[in-house]
């Protein structure tokens, strides 16, 4: 059971909040330079996984590539990717497109302005609604984020698990009592910029915190068990091959399948180690993982070549769910015809739009 503070108290929380704000708000920060809806939405999906630090350049170079959401609604697959190498989720940015074009077939380049209309977009959820239509629209909703439920779950001593879909509206009808109803996108970014410093997840410094007052969880020294969650399922671990091929010509390189994961990425033959063996072949030697490995190469691509094996540990690299170990093969060969792939120059290589995995595999390779 919450109880919610009285009007008096709600006022001065709001008044103490919005005054650190104006005082120490991240206002530097590209994306608050304006209240333009295109580029608070491209911040918000941006942020989504990655720290601000990291996001700053890659906002500027999309802002840079799509200045409007005209451009991001018309452009090449292939160059809207490049433009995102390195941030990762890549359904995020396919889905960024397809609310682009929407908004400019549906809506004639018009942006909705309200938070219900706002999740009709492709990959806009009640966060990034929220955030939108509060910041550029100043309607008073709250944007209930990893932030937002430290925060509150910390001021009120909420113990709902947030890892359930349910208790967002929790803490959704708090936020709805708690928001400054004049100044709501600043309340949200101040709830933001809070919940990522005094009040973070690990190294929190309420004692200095300017809402230290109102935070029932430091009061009573209990700020470690807010907010709850449950753990979520270690991601399942899958064995992959990485075949580094190269002739004098260039590398094995191919684009891959648009469905799935990577779908239209560019990468080195990747195998999964159940793409060739089966329960019964569980107790294969590594040199015969190898040896059926070159058979595949063969096979699929119409190179042969004597595999090598790159020492050191698997390269790993960890998807929502799943967690890839990488194994590296390598082979120096003559250039041979090939029935699928291309052979391709490491410059012309660093044209294409290549997933994480593919340049930590670059990378153990330099």
């Amino acid at each position: 059971m919450i109880e919610m503070w009285h009007e008096d108290k709600i006022a001065a929380f709001r008044q103490t909040l919005l005054e650190w704000y104006d005082r120490e708000g991240r206002a530097d920060l590209p994306w608050r330079r304006d209240r333009e809806p295109y580029r608070v939405w491209v911040s918000e999906i941006m942020l989504q996984q990655t720290q601000v630090q990291t996001v700053i350049p890659y906002f500027e170079r999309f802002m840079t590539t799509f200045p409007t959401i005209e451009d991001l609604a018309e452009a090449p697959e292939q160059i809207l990717l490049k433009t995102w190498e390195g941030l990762g989720y890549y359904s995020r940015v396919r889905n960024m497109q397809k609310a682009a074009q929407q908004i400019v077939d549906d809506y004639a380049g018009i942006w909705p302005s309200h938070m219900a209309s706002l999740q009709k977009l492709t990959g806009i959820g009640p966060y990034t609604a929220a955030a939108i239509a509060s910041i550029s629209f100043n309607e008073p909703v709250p944007a209930i984020d990893g932030n937002a439920f430290r925060v509150f779950s910390r001021l009120f001593k909420i113990d709902a698990d947030i890892a359930q879909a349910k208790t967002r509206k929790v803490f959704f009808e708090v936020g709805e009592q708690l928001i400054d109803p004049e100044r709501p996108g600043d309340f949200n970014q101040a709830i933001m910029d809070l919940g990522s410093s005094y009040m973070s997840a690990k190294n929190y410094d309420s004692e200095h915190s300017p809402v230290k007052a109102f935070n029932a969880a430091y009061l009573d020294g209990t700020e470690d068990f807010y907010p709850v969650k449950t753990k979520a399922p270690k991601p399942k671990t899958v064995t992959y091959f990485a075949i580094a091929v190269k002739s004098p010509v260039g590398y094995l390189w191919e684009q891959r399948p648009a469905n799935g994961l990577l779908g239209n990425f560019w990468t080195m033959p990747l195998y999964a180690l159940t793409d060739f063996v089966t329960d019964s072949d569980a107790n294969w030697t590594e040199e015969e993982m190898i040896t059926a490995t070159q058979k595949r190469l063969a096979v699929d691509y119409g190179v042969v070549a004597d595999l090598k094996k790159v020492t050191g540990r698997p390269v790993t690299h960890v998807y929502t769910h799943l967690k890839w170990t990488v194994t590296i093969l390598t082979a120096e060969v003559a250039p041979q015809q090939l029935v699928r792939g291309m052979w391709r120059s490491f410059d012309d290589m660093q044209k294409d739009p290549q997933p994480k995995i593919q340049e930590k595999i670059w990378r153990r390779l330099s």
